[in-house]
């Protein structure tokens, strides 16, 4: 989707302008505990509807391609794409400054006070619940091709899935040989079915 189209569906007192995402994403950064895009593609695709699900989906594809962390990428393209260089700044820092402050005071924290056990063992418990998290969203993003009974996607997913997930081979490789063959085979069968 195009920025004008995007940026004309969230119009009016929907569309935020630069103050609106910092605290969007400073509200996802907050609740990302583990990992913040759970809570991203919540707030984006459910709660605020500035994307629909396909969308979203895309642009994360997009920031797979990009250097740098996913959430950092996503955050620049769609404050970029809603609200232009102030829109991506915006965001960016919103996803950004509330983790770093809070970080820095816990790290302080860390050094004095890491050693207690029971700390060890709270500790324990997020992992298993940012685990849980990750696998949900992965579902929410799987709905999309479930929709479409898209089988080409399942296969291409299950093989890059198989590649590095179960082989351990290295991850340029496997998605420079994936997408452009994935690409090929979707504009293959979408040139016979026209």
């Amino acid at each position: 989707m195009s920025s004008e189209s995007l940026a004309a569906k969230a119009t009016g007192s929907e569309r935020p302008g630069p103050f609106g995402l910092f605290i969007a994403f400073a509200k996802m950064s907050l609740m990302g505990f583990g990992g913040v895009m759970v809570w991203a593609r919540r707030a984006i695709v459910e709660q605020h509807r500035w994307l629909t699900a396909e969308e979203f989906n895309d642009i994360f594809a997009l920031c797979h391609f990009l250097p740098g962390p996913n959430i950092v990428n996503l955050s620049v393209v769609f404050g970029a794409r809603l609200g232009g260089l102030p829109g991506a700044i915006a965001s960016f820092l919103g996803l950004l400054l509330p983790p770093v402050i809070i970080v820095t005071i816990l790290g302080v924290l860390y050094t004095h006070y890491g050693q207690f056990e029971r700390l060890q063992h709270a500790l324990t418990g997020v992992v298993a619940v940012t685990a849980g998290l990750f696998l949900a969203t992965v579902a929410k993003m799987m709905q999309p091709l479930w929709k479409q009974r898209s089988i080409v996607g399942f296969v291409f997913l299950g093989a890059v899935f198989v590649a590095i997930g179960v082989l351990r081979l290295p991850l340029p490789p496997v998605l420079l040989t994936a997408v452009p063959l994935s690409l090929a085979v979707t504009w293959w069968l979408k040139g016979r079915r026209a």
